[in-house]
This record gives structure tokens, C-alpha cells and sequence, in this order.
């Protein structure tokens, strides 16, 4: 009757579903005004002891004893233990009870008291099942080999593994403190538009859709950079946006399609500021949501004591390879050196772009951190300011933490011309197939043009940094659901 592994199960939870409603039971019930939950009643014990609470939630355990039987029900706080007999509420209630089965809903009430194992327990004068429990829940959820399933089921992680939930209870927590230490720092929370015109603000391959009132391509945003900065054209000197973004790009540990960033963007100052900015801020979520500024993160600590250590991406390239860049000053050399050490390359290659392979193929994943790596080529920094001491590189830095990039910062470009110049290369690579290119934004050429004032501008990855501060090894553990391919 039903294809699926729990069919024979499934059957017979049907069938009592129909054995429900012939009694008069409604398996799917209304709302029960619910009192404590199962942590405030453990938390407060001693004011609750002989007194009546109401409570909800999914029956976990339950095993009798005769005319008296013993469950567990777990709510948004954690489990507590109900204690039911059948001279208190009735033969035919108790009987329902003994017919519950795991994972059912129920609402009950009754008086708290301590079991002679000093278990807090709920002793049930009354309850309600509100929802009826059609599919088994696992019973070796940890057991199961095939990891995906937590991801494609969420629903069934939040219930079997508490710590999953706990997680996620984290990440709200992180993410409402960084908009309290921004907000708190006088930066204006701003929404920009999810869907752009043109796909700007990073080096990626966007999602295409199309409008059909307009008959209109376009893209999910890759970035919220652009439209922000236009933002400090008009005025708004300090603004940040926290939301999703969207990329049309491989899954990893690290990479998921859609993730989320915050960016946030301050007039008069430059990347030295946001540097101080990404420091204090993760230093203060830090201590904030987790009461300290050292974490453990797969095994090695990570400390967030102010302040980080400051590194040339040229001298962190020397450190981990040997090979110094300011010792090679043209492409040619570049490419030479690629080649000695094993790098595949076609051969047209610029300086700039090899530095930053060298970079991402030798040291990126052996940074511990935190650690600020600045001054990258300006080949691959098409929106930032090129260095006063050396065009060829620009104020540009990124942010490492047990060897992930969680932060990726600028002193802006707001030299149109040289904006527009850098655009055009951008145009040449993707006509010659890059397809993660920029693509030419006429609309912010013209923004710049009327004036950008000195701008320092950051980009964190939300989800990266809930990585670290969970100790969650892949980002789909910090994610709700994850993109993942149909069954």
C-alpha cells in the first residue's frame, strides 16, 4: 500500500488513525495554551514543585509499567519526563496514552514532583494529542551512514539531535549581535535589490531569470558591493546590508550556491578601518554569544584577542613557497614560476592572477589565523584602490580563520576613470570565455562620476564565520537547508 521503508509502520499508524476518529479522538487537534516549557520547569523547580503546568511536545520515550507508564516529551527547550497512572485520569485516557506512539504530539497537564531517581517529572492529570505521527522517527539517526539524509530531512535532525538545534540557535544569535554592534555603531541596516540588471560586485558566475511582463533577463545578485556604494554616493555614509547571495558555483565543505553575507560600507575611512572594524566586531560576537574569545574549532583553538596579525600576501607566499613575487616582475616570469612548481596554466596568464593562485593553491588553507592578508594585484581586485606605493597591487584584504576566507575588504575605488578602465578589462576576459568576469555597470560608472567619497567597504561571510564559532566542519551544518540534488 505504501512504498517506503517504514510502509508496514506506516500502515498501521493509518489505521489508527481511523481507530482515532471512530472514537471521537481528532488526530490533528487545535492549540493548547501551553504554560512552562521543559527547561524553565527544570530551571525553577523549587517555585514549581506541587504546582499545575501545562506543557506540549513530541513524545521521545515512553515505556509502562501496568497501570502507570512513563514518557518523555521534548519542546523547543529540550525533554522532560511525564508521569501517567491510570486512577488519575481514567481507563479509557489511559488506554489512549498506551496507544500513543513515538514522535506523536502531545499537550498535557499536570504537577510537577521529583521521582525517588530525583528525575523532575511531570505528573499528568490531563492531556490532548494534537498531532498524529504517521512516520517512525530513526533510531539510530547518528548510525546512519548516509549524511545527506540530515540535510535532505532537516526537520528530523532539529528533532533527534539536539546539538543540531543548538547550532542554529547560535546562528540567530550571531547574527542578531552583529546587527546590534553595527547598529550600536551608528551604521544604517539597508535593503538593495535581490535581483540586478547586471551582475556586479564580485568575480563569480551568476543565476539567470527572467522577467516576463518586461521580457527581461536577470540576475540573482552575487553581491550587495554596488548597490551599496551607490548608496554612499547619495549620502548614507555608514550602511550595511545582512542577506542572501546567490552564486552559480560548485558545493564544497565551504561553498554552498546560496549563502549569506553582510556587507558594509563607511565614508571617510579605508581598509586600515575596516580591518579594526572585522576584529572588533568577531571579537565582540565572540565574547557575546559565547562567552569567551577563544574557540575550539576541530581540535585547535582559535583566539580572538584583539589585535590580529597583519601579513602581505607577498610575504605570505615567500613563507609557504619559497618564491618571491617581487623578485618576478613581469607575466613571463610569473608564468615560469607556476610551471616549476607543478601549476597548470594556458599560458596567458598575468602576473597578478598567478600571485593569487599561488596564494589559493599553497597557504590559503594553511592560515590558522585570524589573520588580516593584504595588498593583493590589482588584476584580481577590479574595485579596489590601487596602492600609493605600488600601482600594480591595491588596498585589499582578506580575513583567514582555520584556513577559510570569512572577509574580504577594500580601500573603494572611486576613481571613475580608472573604474571604468578596469570594467573594460573585466568585458575582454569574459568575451574570452571567464565567465566569473564583471560585466560593464554603466549605471555605477555613472554614480561614481558624481563623487564617492573615500570609502572603506568589507564583505564577511555570515556562514564561514558560524562555522568557526560552532565548530561545525561544513557549511551545510550551519545551514538550514542547503542546496543539495534531487533524489
Amino acid at each position: 500500500m505504501f512504498v517506503d521503508q517504514y510502509s508496514d509502520q506506516l500502515f498501521y499508524r493509518h489505521k489508527k488513525i481511523e481507530d482515532l476518529v471512530k472514537q471521537g479522538v481528532e488526530p490533528y487537534g487545535e492549540k493548547y495554551e501551553v504554560t512552562h516549557h521543559s527547561q524553565s520547569i527544570h530551571a525553577k523547580f523549587t517555585g514549581l514543585e506541587g504546582k499545575t503546568v501545562s506543557i506540549a511536545g513530541r513524545i521521545m520515550t515512553k515505556r509502562g509499567h501496568g497501570k502507570a507508564s512513563f514518557a518523555h516529551i521534548q519542546d523547543s527547550e529540550g525533554r522532560i519526563q511525564l508521569y501517567i497512572r491510570q486512577d488519575s485520569v481514567g481507563e479509557e485516557k489511559y488506554d489512549l496514552f498506551q496507544n500513543l506512539d513515538i514522535g506523536d504530539i502531545i499537550g498535557a497537564t499536570g504537577e510537577v514532583f521529583k521521582t525517588r531517581t530525583a528525575e523532575i517529572t511531570v505528573n499528568i492529570s490531563s492531556f490532548r494529542l494534537l498531532s498524529k505521527s504517521l512516520r517512525p522517527l530513526p533510531e539510530k539517526w547518528h548510525g546512519l551512514k548516509d549524511v545527506e539524509l540530515r540535510y535532505r530531512q532537516r526537520y528530523l535532525d532539529l528533532i533527534v539531535n539536539p546539538e543540531v538545534r543548538n547550532v542554529f540557535i547560535t546562528r540567530s544569535k550571531v547574527i542578531q549581535s552583529i546587527r546590534d554592534f553595527l547598529t550600536k555603531a551608528d551604521f544604517l541596516e539597508v535593503e538593495t535589490p535581490v535581483m540586478h540588471n547586471v551582475a556586479g560586485g564580485a568575480t563569480a558566475r551568476p543565476f539567470i531569470t527572467h522577467h516576463n511582463a518586461l521580457d527581461l533577463d536577470l540576475y540573482l545578485r552575487i553581491a550587495t558591493e554596488l548597490h551599496l556604494k551607490r548608496l554612499v554616493v547619495g549620502g548614507m555614509e555608514k550602511v550595511f546590508e545582512l542577506g542572501r547571495i546567490f552564486r552559480n558555483e560548485g558545493i564544497s565543505t565551504n561553498h554552498n550556491p546560496e549563502f549569506t553575507s553582510v556587507e558594509i560600507y563607511q565614508a571617510n575611512a579605508d581598509y586600515e578601518d575596516m580591518m579594526k572594524l572585522t576584529e572588533e566586531l568577531v571579537a565582540s560576537v565572540a565574547q557575546k554569544v559565547l562567552g569567551s574569545l577563544k574557540v575550539d574549532y576541530q581540535g585547535r583553538e582559535l583566539d580572538f584577542s584583539l589585535p590580529w596579525p597583519r601579513k602581505d600576501l607577498l610575504q605570505v607566499i615567500q613563507e609557504f613557497t619559497g618564491v618571491d613575487f617581487s623578485d618576478i616582475p613581469d607575466d613571463s616570469g610569473a608564468r615560469k614560476a607556476a610551471l616549476a612548481q607543478g601549476l597548470e596554466i594556458e599560458g596567458n596568464e598575468k602576473r597578478g592572477e598567478i600571485i593569487l593562485t599561488f596564494f589559493e593553491k599553497f597557504c590559503e588553507d594553511r592560515l590558522w589565523g585570524p589573520v588580516f592578508v593584504k595588498d593583493y594585484p590589482v588584476e584580481v581586485s577590479p574595485l579596489a584602490q590601487r596602492c600609493r606605493y605600488n600601482p600594480q597591487f591595491t588596498y585589499r584584504f582578506e580575513t583567514f580563520m582555520a584556513g577559510k576566507e570569512v572577509a574580504n575588504a577594500f580601500t573603494e575605488l572611486i576613481d571613475p576613470l580608472d573604474q571604468r578602465e578596469r570594467f573594460e578589462q573585466q568585458v575582454k576576459e569574459r568575451v574570452a570565455g571567464n565567465e566569473e568576469a564583471h560585466m560593464m555597470d554603466e549605471d555605477f560608472l555613472t554614480a561614481l562620476e558624481y563623487g564617492m567619497p573615500p570609502t572603506g567597504g568589507l564583505g564577511i561571510g555570515i556562514d564561514r564565520i558560524i562555522m568557526v564559532l560552532t565548530n561545525s566542519p561544513s557549511i551545510r551544518d550551519v545551514i538550514l537547508f542547503p542546496t543539495m540534488r534531487p533524489k
